[in-house]
Order: structure tokens, then sequence, then C-alpha cells
């Protein structure tokens, strides 16, 4: 075989080995890329990734404990009901009073109840702060007339005000370091068992909004909290007509400044305002609890979001394990249900995203849905260490994307961080802002 001829040979060798080799290793890269990208994790290049808390981390020792603030070194938070961020630097924490400051109690056998019963168990939480704070009557089709009675237990009573909580710091306002900033206990008596906290993105006044469940009413203030400026409702009367509610729980805006109120925990319709405050409709009807399946018929109406782009009115129909969906007058149109079975929502929002999120009870995760219903991602935990949740009952995010949760039965407030690298479509959505920023 001539030289050249050799040459040829090896040259066309090297180059099919060549295509070879550079074609497996595009193939091998393009592996691992999309095993990469396929990651269910939340941030997908994680290694060992639990996702306890999803596509955040959480701030450890945010808010500073109401034990720091002079005279109340013996409390701390008691049912933390409500959150809302009217920026990084002023979080308003609505709570429940105030609990006493306990350390975790030893595991201690409970030989009266059963053979080897113990109890805390380790890595769960020991008191539920939710039952702890007055008032009681927190259920659906409890009466809040008695709440204070059934709180206290049967005679000769189990608590005592004063002793085992105290009616005190209902709204605390605090900056994005934890610290209390803001003391509004002016107001504490005016509330019984207030339910949720906002400021409307369309209102450039700022004007802070809270709902009392068991005063059945809707209270204004301005934004500093030095004024209180409208009521909507009649406080201490329960109803379901222009002027009364029925223990409402959550508030809805559109850009026009209307809104919606679900009303609620005994009332079994969403109330419908103009931004004035006067009560323009209603929709909804008594259903059967836990069972029910008819359009527009509600139990426990524990939640209302709006898409703004639609006009769609989403409302959680929480003791029928479902979201039904309205036009902006009440007209149904939809609904989808929740498939694990008990589900216990505690709210819905929808985001600028779009996409709407919710926290499950039992399930003790956060949910974020398309509109239409599909699960896009859930993350979550309950046990005794921050970063995990039990009760998620208020939520709340700000202009940089920090998350906020109030938890009612763990009588904590938290703050996340996005977490570098984290998928964005796992990230709850930015709030809607209009008016102001």
């Amino acid at each position: 075989m001539s030289k050249t001829l050799t040459a040829a040979l090896a040259l066309i060798l090297g180059l099919v080995a060549g295509i070879f080799v550079g074609t497996n290793l595009v193939i091998l890269h393009a592996q691992r890329a999309t095993t990469a990208s396929s990651s269910a994790s939340a941030v997908p290049a994680a290694i060992g990734e639990q996702d306890v808390s999803g596509p955040y981390a959480v701030v450890e020792g945010w808010p500073k404990d109401l034990s720091t603030l002079p005279g109340h070194e013996k409390w701390t938070y008691g049912g933390a009901r409500g959150i809302f961020a009217e920026s990084p630097d002023r979080v308003f924490l609505l709570g429940g009073g105030e609990l006493p400051n306990l350390p975790r109690p030893q595991t201690t056998l409970l030989r009266d109840l059963g053979p080897n019963v113990q109890f805390p168990l380790a890595g769960l939480p020991w008191r539920n702060a939710n039952t702890a704070t007055p008032p009681g009557a927190g259920g659906s089709g409890q009466d809040p007339a008695r709440g204070m009675e059934l709180w206290r237990g049967a005679s000769p009573p189990y608590r005592e005000l004063g002793v085992d909580a105290r009616w005190e710091h209902s709204i605390i306002v605090v900056n994005r370091q934890g610290e209390i900033i803001e003391d509004w206990t002016q107001w504490d008596k005016l509330f019984k068992r207030p339910h949720s906290v906002y400021i409307s993105p369309y209102d450039a006044q700022k004007h802070v909004w809270v709902v009392d469940d068991h005063t059945h009413a809707i209270y204004k203030f301005t934004n500093d909290g030095k004024q209180l400026v409208q009521t909507i409702g009649t406080p201490n009367v329960p109803g379901a007509d222009a002027t009364h509610f029925n223990r409402p729980t959550f508030i809805a805006w559109l850009p026009d400044g209307t809104f919606y109120v679900a009303d609620g925990y005994n009332g079994t319709r969403v109330a419908k305002f103009d931004a004035s405050g006067k009560f323009l409709l209603d929709f909804g009807n008594p259903g059967d609890r836990g069972k029910e399946t008819r359009p527009g018929y509600m139990n426990n109406v524990h939640g209302v979001a709006v898409d703004v782009q639609t006009r769609r009115v989403f409302v959680n129909d929480r003791d029928n394990h479902r979201i039904q969906i309205f036009d902006q007058n009440g007209k149904y149109l939809s609904e989808w249900k929740i498939a694990v079975s008990p589900s216990s929502l505690h709210f819905v929002q929808i985001g600028a995203d779009r996409k709407l999120v919710t926290f499950d009870r039992n399930t003790h995760k956060m949910l974020k849905y398309e509109l239409d219903g599909r699960l896009i991602y859930s993350w979550g935990t309950v046990a005794d260490f921050p970063g995990t949740l039990w009760g998620v009952h208020g939520m709340s995010t700000d202009q940089e994307g920090n998350l906020y949760v109030a938890e009612v039965d763990a009588g904590r407030f938290q703050k996340f961080r996005p977490r570098a690298g984290a998928n964005p479509a796992y990230l709850i959505g930015k709030p809607v802002y209009s008016a102001w920023k």
C-alpha cells in the first residue's frame, strides 16, 4: 500500500472517530442538561435537596419576638392570623393577642392516657397557638358571641385572661430586619378576632384595612394608624345584607377600587362594594356543608381573589373543598375541586403572574395553581424548626419577591427570600401594584 493511500485511510478513520466521539459528547452533554433541567427540585442544580421551603430560604430570627419589648419578657405571639407587606421595610403583622413565652417542654410519659403515650413528640410542634389564643368560636357555624366562654372552657374555667393569654398587640409593624417599628395597641379594644389585613393596590393613600370576623365588620384606617376613617358592616351584629356580615374573612379588589368580601365563616356569600364602600350586590346560597356540588352554593367562604385581566372572581368554598369561579357580577362560570380529601384551604390569592396561590391546612403545603386548577408546584412540611409550615392563615409578597406568612397554629410569622437559582415558575408571584409602589 502506498504511503499516500495509507495517509488517506488514516485521515478518514480519524475523521470518523472524531465525529463519533464528538457526537457522543454532544449527546452526553445534552442528556446531562436535560437531567438538570427536568429536576423536580425548586433549584434544579441543588444536590441532596428536599424542598422543605421550596424555592425559598427562611430568614431565621425574623421578626423579633414580642418578648424583646420592655414589659413583655414573659409573652410571645398568639395565633398569627394575617400579614401584609406594604414594602420590605414596612410589614404589618396581624395577631391574636399574646401567649406565655414558654420553652419547649420536656418529653413526658402520659400514663393516665394509656401505656407508652408521651408528649411532645420530637421535632413536632407542641402548642396550638390558635386554640390557645382567645377568643374561641373559630370554626364555621360557631357563635362568636360565645367566643370567650368557649375559650375559657368548662366550669371552673380552664383558662384565665391575663394568665393563659393577654389581649394586646393585635397589629404591629416591623421593618426588613424584623424590628418592631410601630405598635397599634390603641385599637386592641376595637377588635375581637382580627382575621386579615390589607392595603388596596389601587389606593394612593394606602389606607389599612382590617377584617374582623367576630365583630362582623371591616375597619379602614389611615396609613399611620392614627385614625379610623370607615367601618363597613354593623359591629357585633351578624346578618347578610347591605349593612351586615356574618363573620367575614378576606377582601379582593378590582382596579377601579371595587372590592369583594368573602362572607364568611358563618355567611355563605360574597358581597361586592364600590370604591367608596357602597354595597352593590351579593351572590351565594347556603349549601350542604361538606357535600355541596350545586353551583353557587357555599359553606365557609374562606377566601376570595380576582383575576384583574378577566375580572373573574375566585371563591374558596372551603367546606366543600372546591374553588368556584364567577364573573364580576356573580354569575357562576366554572369550578375545580381539590383532589386531596379532605382539604382545608386557608385563602386564595392571585398575584401579578396570574397564578393562584393557597395553603392547605391538612397537608401543610403551599400550593401554586394555574387558574384552571392545574398544580404548578407545592412545598412545605409541618415540624418544629424555621422554614416549616403549620397553619398558614395569611400570606403576602413584597416588591423584591420576599414571601411572608402568618401561621395561626404555630403562632409565628416567617419571612422567606427567593433562593439563588430557584425556578422562577415556582416562586409565588409579586403583588399587583398600581396606585403606589
